[in-house]
C-alpha cells in the first residue's frame, strides 16, 4: 500500500471521474428501479447494475456443509402450507380519518359482523388496521361504501358514545402468489413480501382478537399467572409468530416471550412502588411529582369512586398543588369550586387523601382532575419506558426456560392456537403441522488453542465449549512497567486495595505478562464525584514520579453501585488522559476468587496489547481463504437508543484485525451519526480542504492503513462482518456499506480493489434448535442445551440465498439461541464448509473468557466498543440534544470526543 499523498491527485481524478459518470446516468435516465435510485445517491456504478430489470443479487448458496459430526435437532419451525390460488388487495378509507389501530380494526370487525353474509358475499376478509384489505376470492365488487356505528370511549373526557363512520372499500390488486411459489421450488427470485405478510396478518387475526397484540408478539395474562417486577410493573407471558420462506417450503416460527406490563394497581399503590415508600401520609416532594409524572403520563385509567360505573381517561399530567387546594370553574361565569366539595357534593365521596396530587386527564383546553386514590390503572399496557437493573434481573428470570420448558410451552401454544379450526386460515386455505421441525445438523468440531511454549499447556483442545487458564500462559504477554490504583470506594480501605493490587499482579505474572510489583504512587483514594479531580491528579502525579515518562495503566475500585463514575472514568481515560484503564468493583476486592482474578488478568493483556491464545491452524498457515493472502477481518455495529429517548444520537463502531495471520487483535473505532440511522455514515469521507485539496478519510480507511502500519502488508482480502441488521435492511446496508469499502480502498490506490465477503450476523432472532432427545447426554451440554458447534444450513435456511444457524457457544442458563449468518456478497468464493469453519473457530478466540463466545468476535467486540463510545457524550450532551434534537441546523451530528492515539489501536473495549 502506497502513501497515500503520493497517489492523492491520482485518486482525487479517479474518484471526481466516477462521480461525473453518476451524474451523466442521473441525466440519461429518470425513470430507474430501486438499484438505480440507489445508484443516484452515490453508490458505485460496478455494485449496480446500469440496466433498470436488474438489481443486486445476494450471494447464492455454494452448496451444503459437510464437515463435523452428523446429529438431528428439532427446531422452533412449523410447516405451513397454503393454497395456489391468487389473493385479492382492497384498500379501505375511513372518514371521518382514525389514528387509532385498534378503532379502526374494530370498524372494520362491526362491518365484517354486519355485512358478512350479504355485501360481502359469504367471505372473511383480514385488515391490517391501516389501509390494506385482504381476501381469499373477490368480493362481489370493486368499489363500495358503507356506514358504520361504533360505540367506543373517548379517553379525553372519560365518556362512551356512538359515532357514525363511512368505510370506503375499493379493489386495488391482485396477490399473485407465483413468486412466493418460484421462490419456494429454489428459484433465486426477489421475496415476494408483501404474500408472506397477508398470510401473517391471515394467521395473526384469531389470536389478536384475544391477546394484546405487540408487533409480532402476543401476550395474555392467562397464558401464565403475571409476576412481580416491582416498580408497579409485572412480567405478562407470550409468544412471536412469523410466517418465513425455507428450504422446506412456508415455515410458521413460534417462540415464546415475556413482556413488561403496568401493573392494574390502584394509582395511590403504583405510586407507592414508584417511589418506595408509603405515600399515604406525607407529602411529596417535587423529585416525587416528577418521578410519578414521568411514569403516569399516558397511562390509561379507569374511576372507582362510581360504583360499577368506570368511566376510562389517559392521565395527561399531574398538578403542582395537593387537591386540597384545588379549585376549578364551575361554569362558564367562572365560579370556582374546590375539588374536595365537588366530589363529597357530586358522588357523595370523601378525599381521604388531600395531601396528594391529582391528576389530570383530558386535553389542555379542557382539564379535569381525578384524585389518585378514586382512580386504578387499566390491565393489558405495555410499559414502554426503560426498566432499572432490579427490572430487567426480574423479567430476565421469569423468561430464562430450560430447552425442555421451552419445547414444551411452544408446541403448547401450537395446540392452543388450532390453526385447523381457525376460520381465517381455513378461509384463506392455510394449514400449519403441529410438530417441530426435525432437520439434520452437524457438530463442528472445535479447534486447537496454541498458548506459550513456557507454560505447560502449550497447546490446547477445548471440551464442550470451554477451559481455563490452568497450566497456560498467553502466547504474547504484555509488559506493563508503570501502573496505578484510584479507589473511589468508601468502604475499602487502603491496606485491602493494596493487597487486592498485589494478588492481581501475581495472577498478571502468572498468566505469562511482565508486569511491575509496585505502583508508581501509593493507592490513591478519591470520592466518586471528582472523577475528573482525581484521574487528573493520579495522571500528573504519576509523570512526576517517573521523570516525565507516561502512565501505562490505571486500576480503578469503583463501588458496587457506581451510578456515572464508571462512564465518566472510561471517557475521560481514553479521551482526554488517552490511558487505559481496569475497573474492578468492591465485591470482588472483598471476595477474591482466582477465576475472577484469571479473567481480569486477560482482560488487561489484550488492552496493553498482548495476545491470549490464537489459533493453531493460523500459525501454520492452514486456515482456507485467510491464510493464504493477507486478510483483514472486519466488524461492524451500529447501537441505538433506549426506546423513549427520541433524539439522542446512535452509535456505529468499526473494529478490524490488526495482525496476520493469527487474526486475533482488533482495533476499534467509533462514531455518532443521526438517531436510529442504520447505515454508518463515517465509513468512508471524501471532503475539500482549502489547503491539501481533495481529502479522504474514513473509518475502513483508517484501519487498512493502521493494518499495513501493523503488518508491513495491504490487505488483499477483505472479511466484514456486519451485526445489528434486520432482514428489511439487506439490501440498503449492503449496498451503502460496500460501496464504502471500495472507495475507502480506492482512495489509497486506484487500483486497489481486493476482494470483499460480506456477512450479517443477527441474534435477535427467533430460532431455537433443541436435542431430538433431551435424555441423550451425548448430544447435549450440562444446561440440556444442543452441543457448541452445532450448525444447520438447510431445510430451515432460506431457499437460495447463503445463510446458516451456528450455535458456537456453551449453554450457560436458559435455551441458546444460535447466530444467523447470512453471507449477502461474497468475491472471495468461500464454500459452506469454509466460512462456517472460519466463523466457529473465531468464536474461540474472544479475548475476556475462556468459552467460545455466542457470536463471532469481530462483531462482538464492534458492539462493545459502541456500547462504551455512549459513555463519550459529554454529561449533558443528552439532555441538550433532546432540547435541540439529535441534528444540527446542516443536519449533522455532534461527534464524539476523538480516541487518543494510544487507546485506539489496542482493545480498549474489552
Amino acid at each position: 500500500m502506497k502513501d497515500p499523498k503520493e497517489d492523492e491527485e491520482k485518486s482525487r481524478r479517479v474518484v471526481e471521474k466516477s462521480t461525473e459518470l453518476r451524474r451523466r446516468g442521473r441525466r440519461r435516465n429518470k425513470q430507474c428501479s430501486k438499484a438505480d435510485r440507489l445508484q443516484e445517491k452515490g453508490f458505485d456504478s460496478q455494485l449496480v447494475s446500469s440496466t433498470c430489470s436488474k438489481n443486486l443479487v445476494f450471494a447464492a448458496r455454494p452448496g451444503y456443509g459437510h464437515l463435523g459430526t452428523k446429529c438431528v435437532v428439532k427446531a422452533n419451525h412449523f410447516l405451513a402450507d397454503i393454497s395456489a390460488s391468487d389473493l385479492s388487495h382492497y384498500t379501505v378509507k375511513i372518514i371521518p380519518e382514525v389514528r387509532c389501530r385498534k378503532t379502526s380494526k374494530a370498524i372494520i370487525a362491526e362491518l365484517v359482523r354486519v355485512h358478512k353474509n350479504t355485501e360481502l358475499g359469504m367471505r372473511l376478509p383480514v385488515y391490517d388496521g391501516g389501509r390494506n384489505l385482504y381476501t381469499a376470492a373477490m368480493l362481489p365488487f370493486t368499489y363500495k361504501e358503507f356506514t358504520i356505528l361504533l360505540t367506543e370511549d373517548d379517553e379525553s373526557i372519560g365518556t362512551s358514545r356512538e359515532r357514525e363512520f363511512m368505510v370506503v372499500i375499493k379493489f386495488a390488486a391482485r396477490v399473485s402468489m407465483h413468486q412466493l411459489r418460484e421462490l419456494l421450488s429454489g428459484k433465486q427470485v426477489d421475496t415476494p413480501q408483501e404474500a408472506l405478510t397477508v398470510i401473517d396478518i391471515v394467521l395473526r387475526e384469531l389470536a389478536a382478537q384475544s391477546y394484546v397484540p405487540i408487533g409480532r408478539f402476543l401476550y395474555s395474562p392467562d397464558f401464565r399467572k403475571p409476576q412481580q417486577l416491582g416498580g408497579g410493573l409485572e412480567s405478562w407471558r407470550g409468544f412471536y409468530q412469523s410466517i418465513r420462506p425455507t428450504q422446506m417450503g412456508l415455515s410458521l416460527n413460534i417462540d415464546m416471550s415475556s413482556m413488561a406490563f403496568i401493573e392494574p394497581l390502584p394509582v395511590i399503590d403504583f405510586v407507592a412502588q414508584i417511589l418506595g415508600k408509603d405515600v399515604h401520609s406525607k407529602p411529596l416532594s417535587d423529585a416525587d411529582r416528577v418521578k410519578i409524572k414521568k411514569a403516569l403520563r399516558g397511562v390509561k385509567v379507569e374511576v372507582t369512586h362510581r360504583g360499577s360505573f368506570r368511566r376510562k381517561y389517559r392521565i395527561s399530567g399531574l398538578t403542582s398543588q395537593p387537591t386540597r387546594e384545588l379549585n376549578f370553574p364551575l361554569d362558564e361565569k367562572m365560579n370556582m369550586k374546590s375539588v374536595v366539595d365537588y366530589f363529597q357534593e357530586m358522588y357523595g365521596y370523601t378525599i381521604k387523601y388531600p395531601h396528594l396530587p391529582c391528576l389530570q386527564v383530558g386535553s389542555q383546553k379542557k382539564v379535569n382532575y381525578l384524585p389518585m386514590e378514586a382512580c386504578k390503572i387499566v390491565g393489558g399496557q405495555r410499559y414502554t419506558k426503560g426498566l432499572n437493573e432490579k427490572q430487567i434481573t426480574s423479567l430476565l428470570k421469569v423468561s430464562c426456560q430450560r430447552p425442555r420448558e421451552q419445547e414444551t410451552d411452544i408446541l403448547q401454544t401450537i395446540q392452543e392456537n388450532d390453526y385447523e379450526y381457525n376460520p381465517y386460515a381455513k378461509e384463506f386455505g392455510i394449514s400449519v403441522d403441529s410438530k417441530l421441525t426435525s432437520v439434520d445438523a452437524r457438530v463442528l468440531p472445535a479447534p486447537w488453542l496454541k498458548y506459550h511454549d513456557t507454560g505447560r499447556e502449550k497447546e490446547y483442545l477445548p471440551q464442550v465449549g470451554q477451559w481455563n487458564m490452568m497450566n497456560k500462559k498467553v502466547i504474547n504477554g504484555s509488559t506493563v512497567r508503570y501502573w496505578a490504583c484510584i479507589n473511589f470506594s468508601r468502604s475499602v480501605q487502603e491496606s485491602t486495595a493494596r493487597g487486592f493490587c498485589q494478588q492481581l499482579v501475581q495472577m498478571c505474572q502468572i498468566s505469562g505478562m511482565e508486569f511491575s510489583q509496585d505502583p508508581v504512587i501509593p493507592v490513591y483514594s478519591a470520592k466518586p464525584d471528582l472523577v475528573k479531580k482525581a484521574l487528573k491528579y493520579v495522571h500528573s502525579a504519576s509523570l512526576e514520579n517517573l521523570g516525565g515518562k507516561e502512565l501505562e495503566l490505571l486500576i480503578a475500585i469503583l463501588p458496587d453501585n457506581n451510578g456515572s463514575l464508571y462512564g465518566d472514568l472510561k471517557r475521560i481515560c481514553e479521551t482526554d488522559l488517552g490511558l487505559i484503564s481496569q475497573c474492578c468493583l468492591t465485591k470482588h476486592v472483598f471476595k477474591i476468587n482466582r477465576q475472577y482474578l484469571a479473567n481480569v488478568a486477560l482482560k488487561i493483556n489484550v488492552k496493553m496489547g498482548g495476545r491470549n491464545t490464537v489459533l493453531l491452524d493460523a500459525l501454520s498457515w492452514r486456515i482456507p481463504l485467510v491464510s493464504d493472502i493477507p486478510t483483514i477481518i472486519f466488524g461492524a455495529d451500529v447501537t441505538h437508543p433506549e426506546s423513549g429517548e427520541d433524539s439522542c444520537p446512535s452509535i456505529a463502531a468499526v473494529v478490524a484485525s490488526q495482525d496476520w495471520p493469527e487474526v486475533t487483535k482488533y482495533a476499534g473505532l467509533v462514531c455518532a451519526q443521526p438517531h436510529r440511522e442504520e447505515l454508518i455514515q463515517d465509513l468512508f469521507k471524501c471532503w475539500k480542504d482549502p489547503h491539501h485539496g481533495v481529502v479522504y478519510g474514513g473509518m475502513i480507511r483508517e484501519l487498512l492503513l493502521s493494518f499495513k502500519k501493523a503488518t508491513g502488508q495491504k490487505p488483499l482480502r477483505i472479511i466484514f462482518y456486519r451485526d445489528g441488521v434486520s432482514e428489511g435492511q439487506f439490501y440498503q446496508v449492503l449496498l451503502y456499506e460496500l460501496d464504502a469499502i471500495r472507495k475507502a480502498c480506492a482512495s489509497l490506490e486506484p487500483s486497489y480493489q481486493p476482494p470483499v465477503t460480506f456477512v450479517v450476523v443477527q441474534k435477535r432472532h427467533h430460532t431455537r434448535l433443541f436435542s431430538s432427545n433431551h435424555d441423550d447426554r451425548n448430544s447435549t451440554d450440562k444446561s440440556g442445551n444442543i452441543l457448541p458447534g452445532t450448525v444447520v444450513d438447510s431445510k430451515i435456511c432460506h431457499p437460495t440465498e447463503f445463510d446458516f444457524y451456528l450455535c458456537s457457544h456453551a449453554g450457560i442458563q436458559g435455551t441458546s439461541r444460535p447466530a444467523h449468518y447470512h453471507v449477502l456478497w461474497d468475491e472471495n468464493n468461500f464454500t459452506a464448509d469454509e466460512i462456517q469453519s472460519l466463523t466457529n473457530n473465531l468464536c474461540y478466540t474472544y479475548a475476556r473468557c475462556t468459552r467460545s463466545v455466542s457470536v463471532v468476535p469481530p462483531a462482538y467486540y464492534a458492539h462493545l466498543a459502541a456500547y462504551r463510545a455512549r459513555f463519550y457524550m459529554e454529561p449533558g450532551a443528552t439532555e441538550i440534544s433532546k432540547a435541540r434534537g439529535a441534528r444540527s441546523k446542516d443536519g449533522s451530528v455532534r461527534p464524539l470526543p476523538a480516541l487518543k492515539e494510544k487507546v485506539k489501536n489496542v482493545m480498549f473495549y474489552c
